[in-house]
């Protein structure tokens, strides 16, 4: 029943919030990024500076981590059904990639540092997959994170620890030198993230 409620929650959270990002179209000619993104929009004022921490418990920026191609994701390790979904499908897409030549991390950002301390990010990291960089901190770090790339989320106040945590469920694509390029809905495959993904690594190299 818990699983249900909380697909049921994130998605209607996800449906509700997810007009809240607002994209600025990039249509000039000279966007080096127009025949690798997903629709009409894209950009926008999404990413930016972030200080947090990592399993090893030490603070780290986002100049530290995203240091190559970079899919960042929003969640958290008790999360039921959503999240484990979405990083499935996320570092399969870096698999994915890796077979083709492509070096891209998949970061995730625990949005529950009450329960996702560095020890229990360090142990989801390593169960997930060997490049993933899990992050936390402090609640005002993670606020800050959270709010730096426009997405939401919110405690349900249960009294007790097995509470939910309703969140968006974009994955961000960051460049290095470029930043935000594009993110990602859940209904994309693998398959479609890793020829998206490859599409925009291509496209920069050959801007530079």
């Amino acid at each position: 029943m818990m699983k249900l409620y909380a697909g049921v929650a994130v998605a209607a959270v996800a449906a509700l919030l997810g007009g809240s990002l607002i994209y600025i179209q990039q249509q000039r000619s000279g966007d080096a990024f127009a025949e690798c993104r997903q629709g009409q929009i894209a950009g926008g004022d999404i990413g930016g500076p972030f200080t947090l921490v990592n399993p090893a418990g030490q603070t780290v920026t986002d100049a530290e981590v995203l240091t190559k191609p970079s899919l960042v994701y929003f969640g958290y390790t008790f999360c039921p059904d959503v999240c484990p979904l979405d990083m499935a499908r996320n570092v399969e897409a870096v698999d994915i990639l890796e077979e083709r030549g492509f070096d891209v991390t998949p970061v995730f950002i625990s949005i529950d540092p009450e329960r996702d301390t560095p020890d229990a990010l360090g142990d989801y990291a390593s169960n997930m997959h060997p490049k993933l960089i899990a992050l936390t901190g402090s609640a005002d770090q993670v606020k800050a994170a959270a709010n730096a790339y426009k997405t939401i989320y919110k405690k349900q106040e249960t009294g007790d620890e097995f509470y939910l945590v309703d969140h968006m469920t974009f994955t961000y694509l960051m460049l290095p030198g470029e930043g935000f390029v594009d993110f990602f809905r859940r209904e994309i495959t693998s398959e479609q993230m890793a020829d998206s993904v490859a599409c925009f690594v291509e496209a920069g190299n050959a801007g530079t």
